[in-house]
């Protein structure tokens, strides 16, 4: 038994705490599931939603997937044991969880959802009218006519046409101070979105999550791993 423990300890020391974080949600993994080929680890719901986006690929290095790993992928039973085994700070208030258990305890750490948000079913929180914005996934022509660039509407003012550096910008210079619930736009628009989740400070959101586009991110992802 204390042999067997041990051997689970190490395994757990093989992992960084980045390793437990899906590259597609950039959350804790939920049920991981890693690809045959290039052995790349996901959420099972994230890599779900990103194959039927994207078709037959791997979302992170676009390499190939096999048909039957499309609809069951192999979960990584590897990091799901390491979860539990070990523990990291959470990204606000650092207290030290285990990683099986960070998702939960997201649900109670006020200054996570003060940042990222919460779900919109919470009692007596009332969410700004029309605070979802315009983005679609078909909007594929932004205000500047670049291909590619999904345009957003701001929660806060309902001004639109803001693709999600110039979002990022306005949202600094106009709303800096204002914390009003709304629901982001840019992560509605997202394949593996939740568009129940309502944020509580726009601003500091939107400054934590959404600094980068996320298309850039899987391609400059790949390129430094390489």
């Amino acid at each position: 038994m204390a042999e067997g423990a041990e051997a689970a300890a190490a395994a757990a020391e093989c992992f960084s705490e980045d390793d437990f974080y899906c590259p597609v949600c950039q959350e804790v993994f939920k049920t991981p599931v890693r690809t045959a080929n290039c052995q790349h680890v996901f959420c099972r719901k994230c890599f779900l939603t990103a194959i039927r986006e994207s078709g037959t690929h791997c979302p992170l290095c676009r390499g190939s997937v096999t048909k039957k790993e499309r609809t069951y992928p192999k979960r990584a039973l590897d990091v799901e044991n390491s979860m539990k085994k070990a523990s990291g700070g959470c990204r606000c208030c650092e207290k030290q969880v285990r990683f099986s258990w960070m998702r939960q305890h997201y649900k109670t750490c006020k200054k996570y959802q003060d940042e990222y948000g919460v779900s919109s079913i919470i009692p007596n929180l009332q969410i700004s009218q029309d605070s979802t914005g315009n983005s679609s996934r078909s909007d594929a022509i932004s205000d500047n006519g670049e291909i590619g660039h999904p345009t957003f509407k701001c929660p806060l003012c309902q001004e639109a046409n803001f693709t999600r550096q110039r979002l990022l910008d306005h949202c600094n210079n106009r709303h800096l101070y204002q914390i009003v619930p709304v629901i982001c736009p840019i992560c509605v628009s997202l394949p593996w979105a939740d568009t129940n989740q309502v944020t509580r400070n726009l601003v500091s959101h939107l400054n934590l999550r959404h600094r980068f586009d996320y298309g850039e991110f899987v391609v400059s992802f790949f390129f430094f791993d390489a």
